[in-house]
């Protein structure tokens, strides 16, 4: 918890979530039960002492010692989902308690499909369990009364495997209608950006553009200013995942301003994977005070032990922002959002309602 007079604001803050890995929310005692329950075996304690025990495993998990160190483990980790109820218990666990502890009232989420088809996971297992938990938090959410919560589902190609690769996932997806029928939102581009410009998927993008899907895509975390650039231009996207890197750059940082890029900044994640030596050193001020638009979020919580809360308080506890400062940013994340212009429209009056209140309370 973070002691600044500003923590009962940032608790009652609407909030929305657009970098979350579903994936990444899988904590090692949910791991460890699933790996019982489908006899997927885990490493051993003589490959890695670090399978010892969920308590073990959280600890090695609190020193990553870079991008590539996190993604051993994250897909080490996710072997253990196999059935259409693990990827619904999943989701519903992320969704129904990040709207309990984070007041959670949107989320775009995440996941990786290609690292599941490989593993003999077919695709309606996947996303039909998606859904399921999406169903179940929803209804969760609604029975509580008060506010109601929205998900959309976002399939992100993987930039280790091969451009075919990706190509015959995103066929495989368009062929079963998720993008035509709303299972799906929009198409992602995430993993080890080093060496993988965003130019490489240039095709893939341009079919989904045509086909008018909303398109994202991870620059500027590992990668250098250059390829958030690529990533507007070559690949069209909308919105740009992580883009720290983008500070590096004045005509980079002058074009997102000008144009209202969305940047989705995970400022906890970006000090666990070493791009930023502390949470002071991630570029929250230069994009306030530039005009750069930007959203908190957690991307790979469970790994990070940082949930969307946690990282709305290391923000302020690490730059003291002001009631008006977290406004924008609030209103930003809303605005920057994919879901319909009168659910924007509820939470942006929900925000107000929010700031008014605080603003007495505090008289």
């Amino acid at each position: 918890m973070c002691l600044s007079p500003l923590h009962p604001l940032l608790l009652r803050l609407p909030k929305c979530e657009h970098h979350i890995h579903i994936e990444g929310s899988l904590t090692p005692s949910l791991l460890f039960s699933l790996s019982a329950k489908n006899s997927i075996p885990l490493p051993s304690v003589s490959e890695d002492p670090a399978f010892a025990s969920p308590e073990a495993l959280n600890e090695r998990y609190a020193r990553f010692s870079s991008l590539d160190d996190f993604l051993a483990y994250y897909y080490a980790g996710m072997r253990v989902l196999v059935t259409a109820r693990d990827f619904s218990e999943l989701a519903y666990e992320y969704l129904a308690g990040q709207a309990r502890d984070a007041n959670l009232w949107h989320a775009e989420v995440f996941f990786d499909p290609q690292a599941h088809l490989e593993r003999g996971v077919d695709i309606e297992t996947v996303v039909g369990g998606l859904l399921d938990g999406k169903r179940r938090a929803e209804e969760e959410v609604a029975k509580s009364g008060g506010k109601r919560l929205t998900v959309l589902f976002i399939p992100c190609l993987l930039r280790h495997l091969s451009v075919d690769d990706s190509a015959a996932c995103f066929e495989l997806m368009r062929g079963k209608g998720y993008f035509a029928d709303g299972s799906l939102a929009g198409l992602g581009l995430c993993s080890s950006e080093v060496a993988r410009p965003p130019g490489n998927w240039a095709g893939i993008f341009a079919d989904a553009r045509r086909e008018g899907i909303r398109r994202t895509a991870h620059a500027g975390e590992e990668g250098p200013p250059g390829y958030v650039v690529g990533a507007l231009d070559v690949l069209g996207v909308e919105r740009i995942d992580h883009g720290v890197r983008a500070v590096e750059d004045e005509g980079v940082m002058e074009r997102l301003s000008r144009e209202g890029v969305l940047l989705t900044v995970c400022p906890m994640s970006n000090v666990r994977l070493k791009g930023a030596e502390r949470i002071e050193h991630v570029p929250i001020r230069e994009f306030l005070d530039r005009g750069v638009r930007f959203s908190i979020n957690s991307d790979d919580p469970a790994y990070f032990e940082h949930w969307l809360q946690d990282n709305y308080c290391a923000v302020q506890e690490a730059f003291g922002l002001g009631r008006e400062e977290w406004k924008t940013i609030a209103r930003n994340s809303v605005e920057g959002s994919w879901c319909g212009e009168e659910r924007k429209r509820e939470i942006l009056e929900e925000i107000e309602e929010v700031f008014r209140e605080t603003e007495v309370s505090a008289v």
